[in-house]
């Protein structure tokens, strides 16, 4: 623990050092006739306790006072103001400035000794205090990141077990979430909620796993009855995930009932419009979309994507939200880069994929 001693008497200067220096075996002391050095010395390094006269020339003890208070840390410092017997509007002022505790001349050794000695068991306590909450913020940042963990890995299970019952692939999961994700950013959305649609968009089709093999897997065209069946995924994927306190599976849920609306109202399962549908079913609505057009399966080739990017804009204020769709191409080459860095591994299949988009 380290004591500064500012008086500008050498006398007293001495006479605190002897005393501060028998308080405690781990004090050190360093002693100040000069208050604008010892200021100097305090921005350098912040000391642990402060016993500072009022009575000195250049800047006076509330002014030393008031410059420690305003240093990092300086409020937590404890500080012990020597004043004269009659100074009572001295001592006040003192209080008010921040003084933690003072003593009046002429002082009492044992009485400086022992009011060092509560000051520094103050500090003690308050250092500690300061350390245990550091480490508990610590161990909520652990405990925090945890969750976030097993929230992920949550995400990815639910994934990968839908994607074992679906054609899609997990190329497909991670353009789609990495394609959602760069819409969001092109939107201007921040970037902790960026990262939420990032983790949260491979959750779109979990519902498929409520859709029979006979619907899901069908090598073609489905007829209309089997469509109706496999329109229920979205509600099936919002009832699987919907109810979580968690934020990034409450999203999922969202985003697993949203994503096949359609900005012009024609979309399914509620039909909404515009900006009654979610900003994160607009968003994956896009991302998804382009993928699957893209995107070869054992039942259809890939459209160039060039062709896709204009089915995108030729969608702009029907099927798609114009926001999406101009964030989408705005980030053209990122969004190529996505597509070339998740690559699917498919034979040659191949007719249309009207139903893909519908």
């Amino acid at each position: 623990m380290r004591i500064q001693i500012v008086d500008d008497n050498e006398t007293n200067l001495m006479l605190f050092e002897q005393i501060a220096l028998r308080v405690a075996e781990d004090v050190t002391v360093e002693c100040f006739a000069d208050p604008v050095k010892a200021l100097e010395d305090a921005r350098a390094s912040l000391p642990d306790l402060v016993l500072v006269d009022y009575m000195m020339p250049v800047m006076d003890g509330h002014q030393f006072l008031v410059e420690i208070r305003k240093l990092p840390g300086g409020r937590d410092v404890p500080i012990l103001m020597i004043t004269a017997a009659g100074e009572r509007s001295v001592r006040q002022k003192a209080l008010e400035l921040g003084a933690t505790d003072f003593l009046t001349k002429p002082v009492d050794p044992t009485e400086v000794r022992v009011r060092l000695a509560n000051l520094l068991a103050l500090r003690r306590s308050h250092l500690r205090l300061h350390d245990r909450n550091r480490w508990l913020a610590e161990e909520v940042r652990k405990a925090t990141q945890a969750i976030s963990a097993r929230e992920h890995e949550l995400v990815v299970r639910l994934s990968k077990a839908a994607e074992f019952r679906d054609p899609e692939t997990g190329g497909h999961i991670q353009r789609m979430a990495h394609y959602s994700a760069l819409i969001a950013r092109g939107m201007g959305l921040a970037p902790d909620l960026c990262d939420l649609i990032l983790r949260a968009s491979p959750m779109h089709d979990v519902g498929k796993l409520g859709i029979p093999d006979g619907i899901l897997l069908k090598p073609g065209r489905l007829d209309s009855n089997e469509f109706e069946v496999m329109k229920r995924h979205p509600g099936i994927g919002h009832a699987i995930l919907d109810g979580s306190a968690s934020q990034l599976i409450a999203l999922g849920a969202e985003i697993a009932l949203t994503h096949h609306e359609k900005f012009d109202g024609s979309g399914y399962p509620n039909g909404l419009a515009g900006e009654d549908i979610p900003l994160t079913g607009r968003i994956v609505a896009v991302a998804d979309v382009f993928d699957a057009l893209t995107s070869e399966r054992p039942y259809k080739v890939a459209w160039e994507v060039e062709r896709a990017r204009a089915f995108l804009i030729e969608g702009r204020g029907s099927h798609f939200d114009p926001a999406c769709v101009d964030a989408f191409i705005n980030a053209w080459d990122e969004a190529m880069a996505i597509k070339a860095r998740f690559i699917d591994d498919f034979p040659d299949h191949g007719e249309n994929v009207e139903q893909a988009i519908a």
